[in-house]
């Protein structure tokens, strides 16, 4: 992640010139071949690549190891010669289920949300920020149409996209079209389901066939999908009506994008963090019904907490992924972004289920109920992470309480789980490899040491067996979180606090991040530091997280539902956009 040279073509000088480049020290530099030096490898420049990997050889030990490295290098140029779809699933498939674990069997529905709406708002804006629930619940009656509801969004995004850069492309023609598709089917007695007629953005990283697919970059700023990935046809389906594709961060990673950075609607001079940043931050101003975001590593739960939406990342491999852009094929999920508990509940009910084009999807039912009685659940809780936690998770802690679920406590053992970041970074590097060696990745905006276009370079010289041993760690996650939420139905706790958001994302078990507060907090920078010396304070939400085991979305969102009731602060609107 930083600004260097382009990564020079693959030929042992050109190995040689990077491992001089790579910033590994003053005994790497001095390694670099001198220009009258034949093209070869020698065992000099394994002595100077033994400090980067971080081991000791003795002089007879490198010349022995000489022999091979040819032929294993040749061999590494073959393969990074080969033409690899960015939809090539690895061969070794990420499985959260571990052996001998059953999973309860859940029936496919949604229960328990409000029969009456209310009548319908006379301003509009009332309108646009409604859960889905209540705006399903309207059409149904007859009090508003598909099409008349479109339109009312399409005016928004119209006077705030800008403003927010949150949308790549807008589909009004398109959307249009679908809205009175739905509307004649309506009148004809035809309803897919809940989200019949529902207007939604979709993240720029999921292709639907014909629409720009940019990705959030520069290289592909051009890019048109040829192919409608699995979730916006099930979401077709449904009956729900594509605005348009909202922002993402390059590439999946931060809110930077190739013409823009998208901005929180509570705070429109900070960007929303990423890299589902243009889903939470167009759903946080009802620029749109809902949106749907994805996650490696936080990029649900991270725009949600900033923008004050409601983001659920799913069980690992509930949600089929095929024909969306893959950043690591072993973390990627794919989920709903809300204003609310229940309607991430109507939206991954059109979402889920597995599908042949993704290797690791699964076919396992899902249910929730909003009238389930929460008293006597099991719901573990860590004291010390509310204690260096913001006002709004002990509120939402104190919530919890009140309705009347057993707290117990709980805690995560003290491992170096940050090692297992180097496999993220790891298939992030393979699934973009070509802009490494071709030196694209110098188009990227965004060129900061955190960056892709550094960590990708700097991820060549990852040691395999490193590599492998990071997995094996995510294997002992694994185990560890199985037993901790043995007897649990779920975990409260702040967003980030205990490496929860790190551990469950390599475990694959769901979150849900809603909103429980408001705090004052300076402009920040994407990782929340901030971004100038001003002093200067500003009313943003925060929110904080519900975990489950693995595909029981239902509790985490029944509890989050009622949680949110007792607090009252989801309806609070950004006063720009209200």
């Amino acid at each position: 992640m930083t600004r260097q040279t382009p990564f020079p073509p693959a030929t042992r000088r050109g190995v040689l010139a990077l491992m001089a480049g790579a910033g590994a020290g003053s005994a790497l530099a001095a390694c670099a071949p001198p220009a009258a030096r034949p093209e070869g490898l020698s065992a000099n420049t394994l002595a100077c690549a033994e400090t980067l990997a971080g081991v000791s050889y003795t002089p007879a030990q490198r010349e022995q190891m000489m022999s091979g490295l040819e032929a294993w290098q040749a061999r590494a140029e073959r393969l990074r010669a080969l033409e690899k779809p960015n939809g090539l699933h690895p061969g070794l498939i990420f499985d959260p289920r571990l052996p001998g674990r059953d999973f309860r069997e859940q029936s496919d529905a949604v229960t328990g949300l409000p029969a009456d709406p209310g009548a319908l708002p006379s301003n509009p804006v009332d309108i646009a920020y409604a859960p889905v629930w209540r705006l399903a619940a309207w059409m149904n009656r007859g009090a508003i149409t598909s099409a008349e509801l479109t339109e009312l969004y399409l005016a928004r995004i119209e006077a705030h996209a800008d403003e927010l850069e949150c949308f790549v492309h807008v589909s009004a023609d398109r959307a249009r079209a679908e809205a009175a598709a739905r509307d004649s089917e309506r009148a004809a007695g035809r309803v897919r389901g809940p989200l019949h007629g529902i207007p939604y953005a979709l993240k720029d990283i999921i292709d639907v066939e014909g629409l720009p697919a940019t990705w959030g970059a520069t290289v592909y700023s051009d890019r048109v999908a040829d192919e409608t990935a699995v979730i916006a046809r099930r979401l077709e389906e449904a009956g729900a009506v594509l605005l348009g594709k909202a922002t993402s961060g390059a590439i999946a990673y931060g809110d930077i994008w190739f013409d823009g950075v998208t901005r929180n609607p509570f705070n429109p001079a900070e960007g929303s963090s990423g890299s589902s940043a243009g889903p939470a931050s167009a759903t946080a101003a009802a620029l749109c019904a809902f949106a749907i975001g994805t996650e490696t590593l936080g990029s649900i739960v991270s725009p949600s907490h900033r923008c004050g939406s409601t983001g659920l990342r799913p069980t690992f491999g509930r949600v089929a992924r095929t024909g969306a852009m893959a950043l690591c094929w072993s973390l990627d999920k794919i989920g709903p972004i809300v204003r609310s508990a229940p309607d991430a509940a109507l939206v991954l009910a059109a979402l889920n289920g597995g599908d042949d084009g993704d290797p690791a999807s699964r076919n396992h039912g899902f249910e929730a109920d909003f009238t389930r009685d929460l008293t006597g659940l099991r719901v573990g809780y860590n004291p010390d992470w509310f204690e260096n936690g913001a006002d709004p998770d002990r509120a939402a802690l104190e919530a919890a309480r009140s309705l009347g679920v057993e707290l117990v406590p709980f805690e995560v053992d003290d491992r170096p789980w940050d090692a297992m970041l180097m496999q993220l970074e790891a298939e992030a590097a393979a699934a973009f490899e070509h802009l490494t060696l071709e030196g694209l990745d110098e188009r990227l905006r965004w060129q900061d040491d955190a960056a892709w276009p550094n960590t990708w370079r700097r991820t060549r010289f990852l040691s395999a067996v490193d590599l492998i041993n990071a997995d094996r760690l995510r294997r002992e996650a694994m185990e560890m979180m199985d037993a901790r939420f043995a007897g649990l139905d779920a975990v409260i706790g702040p967003n980030f606090a205990g490496s929860m958001l790190l551990i469950t994302n390599y475990t694959g078990h769901p979150q849900l991040a809603f909103r429980s507060g408001f705090i004052e907090a300076p402009t920040r920078t994407i990782f929340g530091q901030p971004a100038d010396d001003s002093g200067v304070l500003h009313r943003v939400p925060y929110a904080t997280s519900l975990w489950a085991p693995l595909y029981e979305e239902g509790v985490i969102l029944a509890l989050g539902a009622a949680i949110e009731a007792r607090l009252g602060v989801a309806d609070e609107r950004p006063p720009q956009f209200s």
